[in-house]
């Protein structure tokens, strides 16, 4: 796919480490003209020098807390004012706690589901004009608890599950606009992310971070844990012309662990 995304605007989402930063360095090289989208300028920083070093045209790091609705709008004005394009929008923030059910507090609920998926919904409606105009790709970075449930993750279970709805809803307009709207569901993947829900769930299972990690293995048979490459190299296809007949669909990329048909 070499220069496929050349002359094309790619608006990633928690986009300065792990699945994100994976993604974004993946569109970087193929052409793509990154921005890169953070709660964390610290992160920002180091992120945009390993896109560019990608390639591609110079990364557009643009630091806003998708938590609130005016972040979100000042991501949208800058990208408009800047190219006044959209091709592809990636939606990857989102840091749901981990934990025992009866110690997480309300707030973290809240927080939760305001940065994935109000998140994610708002940039959608934002961006959706332009990528209207340029009939464009919208990819949902979600997760494998959508449909496997469990009593350690339940604030990240219930906000992906209705990221997961709203993203097949809204793969409905996209029929009608021309936009193709799909999830990638990964599964345990090498990111910061990953050790920080282990360490969350090792607190409120009374296991090792280690026993996890074992457990997860045996559990579910994978031969190795995901890199964010295996997430990224997914993305770059539903985002290609050869995938425009694949819509509303939402894909795992686990090593095989969803024990589900669906």
């Amino acid at each position: 796919m070499s220069g496929e995304f050349s002359n094309k605007v790619v608006v990633i989402t928690g986009a300065s480490r792990g699945i994100g930063l994976g993604i974004a360095k993946a569109f970087a090289r193929e052409g793509g003209q990154t921005v890169l989208v953070s709660s964390s300028a610290e992160n920002l920083k180091p992120a945009a020098a390993a896109v560019n070093a990608q390639g591609g045209p110079q990364a557009l790091p643009i630091e806003a807390d998708l938590r609130d609705l005016t972040a979100c709008e000042g991501v949208f004005a800058k990208v408009k004012e800047r190219f006044n394009r959209c091709d592809v929008l990636v939606n990857c923030a989102g840091a749901t706690k981990a934990g025992s059910f009866l110690d997480l507090a309300d707030a973290a609920w809240t927080d939760g589901f305001a940065l994935k998926l109000f998140g994610c919904v708002r940039m959608c409606r934002l961006f959706w004009p332009l990528l209207k105009a340029t009939e464009g790709h919208v990819v949902n970075i979600d997760g494998g608890a959508a449909r496997q449930p469990t009593a350690e993750f339940l604030i990240g279970g219930s906000v992906n599950a209705a990221m997961g709805n709203f993203s097949k809803g809204l793969s409905q307009l996209g029929k009608r606009d021309g936009i193709n709207v799909n999830v990638i569901h990964p599964g345990t993947t090498e990111t910061e992310r990953n050790l920080q829900l282990l360490a969350q769930r090792a607190a409120a299972s009374g296991k090792t971070v280690a026993e996890l990690q074992a457990e997860t293995l045996a559990k579910s048979g994978i031969r190795r844990v995901g890199k964010p490459e295996d997430i990224a190299e997914l993305a770059l296809f539903l985002c290609s012309e050869r995938a425009r007949q694949i819509q509303g669909t939402a894909i795992a990329v686990d090593g095989g662990a969803t024990a589900g048909y669906y």
